[in-house]
């Protein structure tokens, strides 16, 4: 594993370093910067225009589909620095970050010429409609169907846990087209327009009172028959293409979050004398710890992405590293809660909700307030469900990586 960036990529840097400072609000980089509800709300308005005019958005996508052209590794400082400066980078993370590169490496030239440019430019939202009730980690098993008729896929079924079903444009959706294939044979990867009569789009609520996950039920909705991406029944590979996109596009940015919040649990440690107490210093380090080897298996994905060069270890890590992290994540907010009792729980004098990295909402809806600190406990219990559970994986590391023989399955009808 080679620790250091080519001078091209270093040189990169100062650009972008130049241009954050350049673009962001006054102050930004100063200790103790806020912005009032009414600046944050203009700052999110206007920014997204403000990266598609720096060329930021999908930079590393081919300069004829409107990227920049980025090398591997000039991607890579890209998002280091504005991991760095704890800037916003994408305009819709869906189509930046999954459908996007999904398209550019499996769809045909009048898909790319359609969609691109929206993802680009930010004009178009999307979700991803993969998970069902009864098909969340055993994907394969999903019961959407999609049936040809004319030239329109009429689709049928429900979808769970889709976030941001309720603000997208367009749906990335598996559906089964072929029900007489094997489970992974018959499914195709539609591109399907989400403002219909055929969809109805519900909202489901969590513990802190948001709602940004959906269920998405479709009843003869409708999806032009040239929006099938990778071909018919060819969806299976197409989605493990988006799914490593998923889970490879934070290769050496994915742990910088995790060491602002152990960060964070040391400072206040140390003020309620939480620090003392030799448990709490021995899983901190358990923390500190887990959050060095999580940085250094990101070097060791990014050495693969730019050799090429694949064994069996590094097959491993990428079957392992969600897991990692996910289940890393969720002792360490336990240790959170620990560290500072019941005062986690309280809205107004517990942890301001600024400081926890891992809170990704705001925390005040329906009549549930709950603190920064209490939802980013919440959200890291998801985190070991949500893009593959931790059960399913370690089935898939026992079966493809270890060759162990496949769990057996209970007797059918019983």
């Amino acid at each position: 594993m080679d620790l250091s960036y080519p001078t091209e990529a270093e040189d990169f840097r100062v650009d972008i370093r130049a241009w954050l400072e350049n673009n962001l609000p006054e102050g930004w980089f100063d200790e103790g910067f806020e912005m009032t509800a009414d600046e944050r709300s203009e700052f999110n308005r206007t920014w997204p225009q403000k990266l598609f005019e720096g060329g930021w958005i999908c930079a590393t996508w081919p300069t004829e589909y409107g990227g920049k052209g980025l090398t591997t590794m000039q991607g890579v400082v890209l998002a280091e620095e504005f991991a760095r400066a704890r800037a916003p980078m994408r305009g819709d993370f869906f189509g930046d970050t999954l459908v996007g590169p999904t398209l550019l490496q499996w769809g045909t030239e009048e898909q790319k010429r359609e969609f691109l440019p929206g993802i680009l430019q930010g004009r178009t939202r999307w979700c991803q409609g993969f998970s069902e009730p009864n098909s969340g980690s055993d994907l394969a098993s999903l019961k959407t169907s999609a049936v040809l008729d004319g030239d329109q896929w009429v689709i049928n079924g429900q979808k769970v846990w889709t976030t941001q079903g309720h603000h997208a444009d367009y749906c990335f959706l598996l559906t089964r087209t072929d029900t007489d294939s094997p489970k992974h044979a018959g499914i195709s990867y539609l591109l399907v327009p989400m403002d219909q009569p055929g969809i109805e789009v519900r909202g489901i609520t969590q513990p802190d009172g948001t709602a940004e996950f959906c269920e998405v039920f479709f009843t003869d909705a409708k999806c032009p028959k040239d929006n099938v991406v990778g071909g018919v029944n060819n969806g299976w590979k197409v989605a493990n293409s988006t799914l490593a996109f998923e889970r490879g596009q934070s290769a050496t940015t994915g742990y910088r979050r995790f060491e602002e919040e152990y960060r964070l649990m040391v400072e206040a440690a140390t003020a309620n004398g939480a620090i003392s107490d030799p448990v709490i210093r021995q899983r901190l380090m358990e923390y500190y710890t887990k959050i060095q080897i999580l940085k250094v298996n990101g070097l060791r994905n990014l050495t693969v992405a730019v050799t090429g060069k694949k064994d069996l270890g590094t097959i491993a890590l990428g079957a392992t590293n969600k897991m990692f992290w996910s289940e890393m994540h969720k002792a360490a907010m336990e240790l959170a809660l620990d560290i500072h009792g019941a005062d986690a729980m309280l809205v107004d004098s517990g942890p301001p909700s600024g400081s926890w990295p891992g809170a990704m909402r705001e925390k005040r809806r329906d009549g549930y307030p709950v603190s920064g600190m209490m939802s980013a406990f919440f959200f890291s219990r998801s985190e070991t469900i949500w893009g593959g559970t931790s059960q399913i994986q370690r089935n898939i590391v026992g079966e493809r990586v270890l060759g162990l023989p496949k769990e057996p399955k209970p007797p059918s009808g019983d």
